[in-house]
């Protein structure tokens, strides 16, 4: 019995103090979102964005999608997709390349800071993460433009609701959000420390471990990075911050985990988001997978070819 109301208590503390450190960033982060949604900024980037649209074979109008999407998250790209969808036809491969750089490069603002605070600088990741869901959209473009797949009209079989755009609705939507990751972070720790208790994270790190390796990381990234590439990287990245203050997360590690998290996380739920708008699992899947194993592996060839210092002043804090 003691041993339960130990665990809760280090649960709960833990919980409070990453779910704090997350809020610091999220919260300021989403308020100065609002304001450029509220000012017009998105669709000023959004038409900037049209030109390079055109060359994953998209419309130019998909600029203001892929804007929305990483400024404030999937589900506003989404809702912007679904009005223009109204007015155009999308083939699947076109659903499916602009959903594959949508899970890449989305909620930038949030995301890069949450992986600033996890150590790595913010250039290398907006231009990871920019640059690898422009890339990974012209390979999967070029893919089925080549070999005629996907060709056929893309049917939608879900809509999200309509967002409450008043003022006050959006803080209220930002409280219900606040109190899931409150919830999820505090279940995710405590899942973590039974698994400890009872000796699986040993287990579960023999069986990814020699993956793991062959990425370059070690077996103490497992669990965090698992996480983060299944659910999402506010809970992963939010794990890793607390493991790297702590010191038990070696810095290459951390780098490395946060980087993977980057360009493929939430392969769960966001991928089921994004079949519901019609995208093939052939690219939002296992195309994203493939092309984000290649990315890091080059990342790491990188990495192990640069001194520390090189890599500590640019890469890693």
């Amino acid at each position: 019995m003691n041993i339960i109301k130990k665990t809760l208590w280090e649960t709960f503390k833990d919980a409070t103090s990453t779910t704090a450190t997350l809020l610091k960033i999220m919260i300021p982060v989403s308020i100065i979102v609002k304001i450029f949604e509220m000012t017009g900024a998105i669709t000023i980037i959004g038409e900037y964005l049209s030109p390079l649209m055109q060359l994953v074979g998209l419309p130019g109008e998909t600029g203001l999608v892929w804007a929305t999407a990483m400024i404030t998250n999937i589900y506003g790209g989404l809702l912007v997709f679904i009005s223009l969808s109204a007015q155009m036809v999308f083939s699947v491969a076109q659903v499916t390349v602009l959903a594959t750089m949508i899970l890449v490069a989305h909620s930038l603002p949030i995301e890069v800071t949450i992986a600033r605070k996890a150590g790595v600088r913010v250039w290398f990741t907006l231009v990871m993460r920019i640059g690898c869901a422009f890339i990974f959209g012209i390979i999967l473009a070029k893919i089925f433009l080549f070999s005629g797949l996907l060709n056929t009209e893309s049917m939608m079989v879900w809509q999200p609701e309509p967002l409450n755009t008043s003022l006050l609705g959006w803080i209220l939507n930002q409280i219900k959000n606040y109190l899931m990751i409150y919830t999820i972070v505090f279940t995710l720790l405590l899942l973590l420390k039974i698994l400890e208790l009872v000796g699986a994270i040993d287990k579960i790190n023999k069986v990814f471990e020699p993956g793991l390796e062959k990425l370059g990381m070690s077996k103490e990234a497992g669990p965090l990075t698992i996480i983060g590439t299944t659910l999402g990287i506010s809970y992963g990245g939010g794990l890793i911050i607390k493991e790297a203050r702590s010191g038990r997360l070696p810095p290459k590690d951390a780098f490395l985990s946060v980087s993977l998290m980057g360009l493929s996380h939430s392969l769960i739920e966001d991928t089921l988001l994004m079949m519901t708008l019609g995208a093939s699992l052939l690219g939002i899947l296992l195309g994203r997978v493939v092309l984000t194993i290649i990315a890091i592996s080059c990342i790491i060839w990188i990495i192990n070819r640069i001194p520390r210092d090189v890599f500590q002043r640019f890469l890693y804090k």
